[in-house]
């Protein structure tokens, strides 16, 4: 099976919140062509709110599609966050592609949401039962462990058919998650062995939930230095994947185009590209991006 292969760029947890700055990188990135403009959340940090931020790169760009990678849903009202995707959705011509997860694994962002640790999972689960529940424009009741409704309806409806979700994550409870619920999987830090694997289990779990994830929803979150590694990287990796060697799933700019041909192998076609040296020069380095990775697209 041919897939799509389509390259998208994010700016990260530390993407400066400089309106000029951040405004000349959207309009870059429209202008060489990438597939999607893709925004983190991360309470304490410089990066921009992802929706506020990507609400104003759809309204720069007419082609590049705009997504979240992860706006964390535990703490969140779920129909007040489904409004808002839908009339993102709507007002960028459906260009909008939702992933959501549980946020960062620290415990100042985690107290930032009012969610004990023990419930984050917990609370994902049902507040995305909600949204998917909000996106058909009809009136409905849930009654769940943290969530009450009865008879809401939240409009506008998502303009795109099917508004598809999808998920972050490594661990074989982040996999049988994602087949469970997800309608597409975007793990990052990992490497071509983990996304065969993790293709595999959440195939598999699809497949006893008696659902499927289409072939084209895999892709993998590549981020990449040609500097030394920011602390705060060596001890994100470290809390999430314990015995791994950051450098062994962090590239050089220069690696990308082979390492993603070992993805595309792996089963994946779909790549976010993200620069951890977050002072980079928005002409060369997405001028450079755009002239090596860009022909990969099929």
């Amino acid at each position: 099976m041919n897939l799509k292969v389509r390259i998208g760029f994010g700016l990260g947890a530390a993407a400066s919140s400089d309106a000029s700055r951040f405004l000349h990188i959207v309009d870059r990135g429209e202008q060489l062509g990438f597939d999607s403009l893709w925004m983190s959340e991360r309470i304490s940090a410089t990066t921009p709110d992802p929706m506020i931020a990507l609400a104003i790169a759809a309204g720069r760009t007419t082609k590049m599609k705009i997504g979240t990678s992860v706006i964390v849903l535990p703490g969140r009202n779920p129909v007040l966050l489904a409004k808002e995707m839908a009339t993102l959705d709507v007002l960028s011509n459906g260009r909008f592609l939702p992933g959501v997860g549980l946020g960062a694994i620290d415990p100042v962002e985690q107290q930032a949401f009012g969610v004990e640790r023990k419930q984050r999972g917990a609370m994902h689960d049902e507040a995305l039962k909600v949204m998917r529940l909000c996106w058909k424009g009809e009136p409905f009741s849930f009654h769940g462990q943290f969530f009450h409704y009865d008879d809401v309806c939240v409009l506008p409806k998502p303009q795109q058919p099917t508004f598809d979700v999808w998920l972050g994550g490594i661990a074989e409870s982040e996999l049988r998650r994602v087949g469970r619920m997800g309608d597409g999987w975007m793990p990052s830090f990992c490497s071509p062995e983990d996304v065969a694997h993790g293709i595999d289990v959440i195939t598999a779990v699809a497949a006893q939930e008696n659902r499927s994830i289409d072939p084209e929803h895999y892709g993998v979150l590549v981020a990449y230095c040609d500097t030394e590694l920011p602390p705060r990287i060596t001890e994100s990796i470290q809390r999430r994947r314990p015995g791994v060697d950051p450098h062994s799933v962090i590239p050089r700019r220069k690696d990308l185009g082979q390492l993603i041909n070992e993805f595309i192998s792996a089963g994946a076609s779909k790549f976010i590209v993200v620069p951890l040296n977050a002072s980079f020069d928005p002409d060369a380095e997405l001028g450079q991006l755009a002239e090596q990775l860009l022909p990969l697209e099929t």
